[in-house]
């Protein structure tokens, strides 16, 4: 293996890479299902398409088909006037959730996404 090959295992990028590349080679498509579980409106968008309205309101839940990829970004912050991009590429078939970060114990405005199914 290269040495940048070596770097990105230790990262754990290259399954992710593996996985990217296999679904644009195989034109294929991936199916998940994201809600919201937290008292937030949050605004997210699954491969550039944001969702109605421009954000899930809390208790809202979305099924979703995804041909690009399946990458998510959203605001991690569940304030209005401020703004803490993240991403994560959705496993097909999997069920996530936009809860608390627990890991933060001191930002309660702070969410994450889970994979819970």
């Amino acid at each position: 293996m290269s040495k940048n090959q070596d770097i990105l295992q230790g990262l754990g990028l290259v399954e992710e890479l593996d996985e990217q590349a296999s679904e644009t080679i195989t034109g294929g498509y991936e199916v998940f299902i994201v809600t919201n579980t937290t008292r937030y409106n949050v605004s997210y968008s699954v491969d550039g398409t944001k969702t109605l309205a421009q954000f899930a309101k809390p208790g809202a839940s979305s099924v979703w088909t995804a041909y690009g990829g399946g990458i998510i970004k959203f605001d991690a912050d569940g304030r209005n006037n401020y703004v803490q991009n993240k991403s994560y590429n959705l496993a097909d078939g999997a069920t996530y959730e936009f809860q608390y970060n627990t890991r933060t114990p001191g930002n309660p405005y702070d969410i994450d996404l889970y994979r819970v199914g």
